[in-house]
């Protein structure tokens, strides 16, 4: 009676301190809980103790797009697959489009579905003129003057995005304060900065390239050529990394995912807190796990210097089911 009486207690003391865990996702007994769960990956502090959830939340920004079965789906021959690499790293095969190895920092605004989509169009841009030109495509853009994407940073789609590439056309930007291209990244990074509720009026889209800028706004634009969507097969989504460079993918954040450090990523505990565009660059093998390369909009302080690995081939967090790219005009 008393050993069954000790094991009721022990459970107890158990559950109380992964609900004591679970309450606060940043806290280090919640990192302590992911650690001891799994060992594919590790997790570690990216943002101080008490950051709010109000900042988090505002970092995970994607809708649930409903017309994206509507895109045109690119599909490659079975001649390609026969030549994927086991490992893809764009930045060995794409060496002079610098773009590949930036991490932008989204702020305290729900763009994530603008910054996955304009960092694979910058990198396009490089790959398809063979590293010969470089255009950094602004986010800040696509974020004040796209009414058709959603709320600007109150959260938004990442199809709509690409096709107001192609329709509309985006201007060149720099980062926050980089006084780079027509229109710079105008929110503040970091924890600190106030919450962006800035919504998409057309009203305010501002069709001027800032003063340090000597050329014309809409002579500025580049506009895709085509977009299109890849399968959530496997095999599929390498060969278009392989051919035609890095993607954007929407994945489900779960609040482990806060605390990424290193390895293969997969769900191990805690609770859903929305969708996450990304930009999906490579694959490889980790200690047997296949993994894909991916880079996050959260600065280079998170994860592994801003990139993560997230388990490859199974859908996992639904990141190989919305997969977006699309071809530049090359100007």
């Amino acid at each position: 009676m008393i050993v069954l009486f000790m094991s009721f207690i022990v459970s107890m003391c158990a559950l109380l301190q992964r609900t004591t865990a679970l309450e606060n996702p940043l806290s280090d007994e919640f990192i302590n809980l992911i650690n001891s769960k799994q060992n594919s990956w590790t997790a570690g502090r990216n943002f101080p103790l008490h950051t709010s959830m109000k900042y988090i939340k505002k970092l995970i920004g994607t809708l649930k797009d409903d017309n994206f079965a509507k895109l045109q789906k690119l599909e490659h021959d079975a001649e390609l697959m026969t030549v994927l690499p086991k490992n893809f790293d764009p930045r060995e095969k794409w060496p002079n489009c610098p773009s590949l190895n930036e991490i932008r920092d989204q702020g305290s605004c729900a763009s994530c579905w603008a910054l996955g989509a304009v960092e694979a169009m910058t990198d396009r841009y490089c790959i398809y003129s063979n590293g010969t030109k470089q255009f950094h495509f602004s986010a800040e853009d696509l974020i004040s003057c796209c009414e058709t994407c959603g709320l600007g940073c109150i959260r938004g789609v990442h199809t709509a995005a690409w096709a107001y590439w192609k329709r509309v056309g985006l201007v060149s930007g720099g980062n926050y304060n980089s006084n780079q291209g027509c229109k710079p990244y105008k929110i503040a990074p970091g924890v600190n900065s106030s919450p962006s509720r800035r919504i998409v009026d057309i009203s305010d889209c501002v069709t001027s390239c800032d003063s340090s800028y000597s050329i014309d706004y809409y002579k500025d634009k580049r506009r895709g050529k085509i977009v299109y969507s890849i399968d959530s097969d496997e095999e599929q989504i390498k060969a278009e990394l392989f051919k035609n460079g890095p993607v954007e993918a929407v994945m489900a954040v779960y609040t482990d995912y806060l605390n990424y450090k290193s390895g293969v990523y997969s769900h191990a505990e805690g609770y859903l807190l929305g969708h996450h565009a990304v930009k999906i660059l490579g694959w490889g093998e980790e200690h047997g796990r296949k993994y894909w390369f991916v880079a996050n909009s959260w600065n280079q302080e998170w994860g592994d210097q801003g990139f993560f690995k997230i388990l490859r081939g199974v859908n996992h967090c639904g990141i190989e089911d919305s997969i977006v790219a699309g071809e530049p005009l090359i100007v």
